[in-house]
């Protein structure tokens, strides 16, 4: 189903992995034409990704909750990466200067990761803020 999926798109993918673990299908691909599928900040990635999902979900009639995390030459990987060591830093410098700290707009997935990599740090607490498209984060020392 993935297969054709990208066949129909007529760009070249290579499937390098599909993993289901519970109610998530998760879908490594590599492309010579990475930026047409990922887009500017990964916009374009999150549409594939949603639209994957609901032909994925009709086909099998899925009923229940289910989710598709698809990944294209490693973009998320390493995005997830950038965005521990950004989280990390930010974290320390809050703590550290007892001054909060806004990071820059990000898409949910993003700040969703974001929120659960500073959730288990005792000197500081975070909020999302902001409408989308400009929605972030602020780091605030804990009171």
């Amino acid at each position: 189903m993935v297969k054709r999926f990208f066949e129909k798109t007529t760009l070249e993918v290579e499937i390098n992995s599909i993993k289901k673990e519970d109610n998530t299908l998760s879908i490594s691909l590599k492309s010579e034409e990475p930026q047409v599928l990922i887009g500017e900040k990964g916009e374009s990635l999150i549409t594939v990704q949603r639209l994957l999902k609901l032909i994925i979900k009709k086909q099998l009639n899925i009923q229940d909750p289910f989710y598709v995390d698809l990944d294209i030459n490693d973009y998320k990987k390493k995005k997830c990466l950038y965005l521990k060591e950004l989280a990390k830093n930010a974290a320390e410098e809050v703590a550290l200067t007892k001054k909060e700290k806004v990071l820059p707009p990000m898409p949910a997935y993003e700040r969703r990761f974001v929120h659960m990599e500073l959730a288990n740090k005792p000197n500081i607490t975070t909020e999302s803020i902001g409408e989308e498209p400009e929605r972030r984060i602020r780091i605030k020392p804990f009171p």
